[in-house]
């Protein structure tokens, strides 16, 4: 695919699809911004990169074939849904179908498609991602997946279930300390779909899982205290914690402690994407200053 051939980047005021448009537009690619709110901070800051604005919702369909019109390839992020009892798959997936057939009326070439990291006995991390891949592949050719890990950037910041992030001095979540968890720094997800989008005929097909290192909870919060002169630990939610939480979330926990991990080979990735960042990378490129800035303000 030639590079001035215009991509459509869903999610583009979000983590994933916000770094794909800006690799994409530093490379010179044009690149169509997919946002519910074409007057948002965020979505005015691709504007002004170069990025065109135009305005889509997944759960207002007839919004969609203007918005792909034109275009050679997509970068498609159908965020999650959620309603009263967690995970809406039904609603997930009722959004990627409508992106994918808007992409096929359209004439779409090929897809980026970013989903969850897969664990054992869970191929595609979830049912609905998993089932939005299976609809992109059986009406599009030409289809890459991503399955990346958890983010680097999640430590920027909490869920509204109190994990991720770091709050006075304690970083949260599921995972035992002292055991190995896989992390990815987003801007790498962008490189990979940089990657597939410069090469489709070698990543068309194909499924990545993506990861960029797997420190321990404790060596990352040390890592962090280092980085930042800020003291900060690391607390373990307990069992009764995480099913208070949610079903899923206790669901993690236990699939964790029974040993279901991520399993992404970041040695091969690292052959494919040579500047794959590391924690330490990544702190030293922004996520330090950006979480000294964020330690203050959840003092």
């Amino acid at each position: 695919m030639t590079t001035d051939r215009l991509v459509v980047v869903t999610g583009a005021t979000g983590r994933q699809g916000g770094a794909t448009a800006r690799r994409l537009l530093a490379a010179g690619r044009p690149v169509r911004a997919l946002v519910r709110d074409t007057t948002a901070p965020a979505a005015k800051a691709l504007e002004t990169a170069g990025a065109e604005l135009v305005r889509g919702d997944f759960d207002d369909p007839s919004t969609l074939p203007a918005a792909l019109e034109g275009a050679a390839a997509l970068f498609a992020v159908p965020p999650v849904a959620f309603g009263p009892a967690g995970s809406d798959v039904e609603r997930e997936f009722a959004r990627g179908r409508a992106l994918t057939d808007a992409a096929v009326a359209a004439g779409v070439e090929h897809v980026v498609f970013t989903g969850v990291a897969s664990t054992p006995g869970r191929p595609g991390g979830s049912e609905g991602k998993k089932r939005i891949e299976d609809h992109l592949r059986a009406r599009i050719r030409s289809v890459t997946v991503l399955r990346p890990v958890r983010f680097m950037s999640n430590y920027l910041g909490s869920t509204p279930m109190g994990l991720d992030g770091i709050a006075h001095g304690v970083h949260r979540h599921v995972f035992p300390p002292d055991e190995p968890a896989q992390i990815i720094a987003v801007e790498d997800i962008a490189e990979f779909a940089a990657l597939a989008f410069d090469r489709p005929d070698r990543f068309a097909g194909r499924s990545l899982e993506l990861a960029g290192d797997a420190p321990t909870p404790a060596a990352v919060v040390a890592a962090i205290g280092a980085a930042t002169g800020r003291a900060v630990r690391y607390e373990q939610i307990t069992r009764a914690e995480a099913a208070a939480l949610s079903p899923e979330i206790a669901q993690v926990r236990e699939s964790w402690a029974a040993g279901s991990r991520w399993h992404a080979d970041i040695e091969a990735l690292r052959v494919i994407h040579p500047g794959l960042r590391t924690l330490a990378d990544w702190l030293a490129e922004s996520g330090a200053a950006l979480l000294r800035k964020r330690l203050v303000e959840t003092v």
